[in-house]
């Protein structure tokens, strides 16, 4: 399974406290780093939702928001410390009756005392067990998100890998003719230059000639790196780390390809070669 390290998911749900929205955005990363952003009140989720993130996602750079929006009726709840009130009034009488011009405090005065206020404390157990389910909710659609994006990604491979194989089978087919043409074309050389020509002597140098510009090697490898990726491809696992050693390998056989090259057909097909190793390395490189 392809699956895509960039992704945005979005999920609300709403209750009598108000309304609660999750987003989960993530991009490219080498290995699997969370930023979380949560209420006050969900604040101790945030390890629990740190372990059900490392479960599900491999790799890329997650950042996680959760927003509140209460309601009125959750906003208002707010108690009065009668206590504290009256203590309040029996210290200010006490204190009236000791000044001979006392002023006037009236109701706002004593409601701005500390700890005369008092907001409920409210059960927070619902609101977290809703917060727990809303994460999940929103973590499983990011994942439909980074398959579904690296899915369409899946053509581009097929193609790029179709394409080189096709361009090594061209090289394989030029080989046996480009060591005679070689020979030839030495052949030629001496003969324009009226040099007697020493048979043992061109056997040897087509040999070293020979030994120089094999790429038989190289070839087999570029066709066992391609069938890799392909593999690779179909696995339902985290994928992104092993298919960019799998480019870098293809990268280091098409540049062995291109400096072994005594054709100036081969060279080209080699830089061919790069550049479909390029394009699909860059792809690479936002996959889980």
């Amino acid at each position: 399974m392809i699956r895509s390290m960039t992704a945005f998911a979005r999920q609300e749900t709403q209750a009598e406290w108000g309304v609660l929205t999750c987003e989960i955005r993530t991009v490219n990363h080498r290995y699997l780093e969370a930023s979380f952003r949560l209420p006050e009140a969900l604040r101790e989720l945030e390890n629990g939702f740190r372990e059900e993130l490392r479960k599900t996602l491999g790799r890329g750079k997650a950042d996680i928001g959760f927003r509140l929006q209460g309601t009125e009726a959750a906003d208002t709840s707010i108690a009065v410390n009668d206590a504290l009130v009256a203590s309040l009034n029996g210290a200010i009488n006490q204190i009236n009756r000791t000044l001979d011009n006392p002023a006037h405090i009236n109701a706002l005065d004593v409601l701005r005392w500390p700890g005369v206020m008092e907001r409920e404390e409210q059960d927070l157990s619902p609101l977290k067990a809703v917060a727990d389910e809303l994460f999940g909710r929103t973590l499983e659609d990011l994942v439909r998100v980074r398959e579904r994006e690296g899915e369409r990604l899946r053509p581009l491979f097929e193609d790029r890998l179709d394409t080189m194989t096709t361009l090594v089978e061209q090289v394989r087919d030029r080989m046996p003719g480009l060591l005679k043409a070689q020979e030839e074309t030495l052949r030629e050389r001496f003969r324009t230059a009226k040099v007697e020509l020493d048979p043992e002597r061109l056997s040897q140098e087509m040999v070293m000639l020979a030994q120089k510009s094999d790429v038989a090697e190289e070839l087999d490898r570029l066709e066992a790196h391609g069938a890799e990726v392909r593999e690779t491809l179909q696995r339902n696992d985290a994928i992104g780390r092993r298919l960019d050693f799998l480019m870098q390998e293809l990268n280091r056989e098409a540049n062995t390809l291109s400096s072994k090259s005594i054709d100036a057909e081969v060279t080209r097909i080699a830089v061919d070669l790069k550049v479909l190793i390029e394009q699909m390395r860059e792809q690479v490189q936002n996959l889980e």
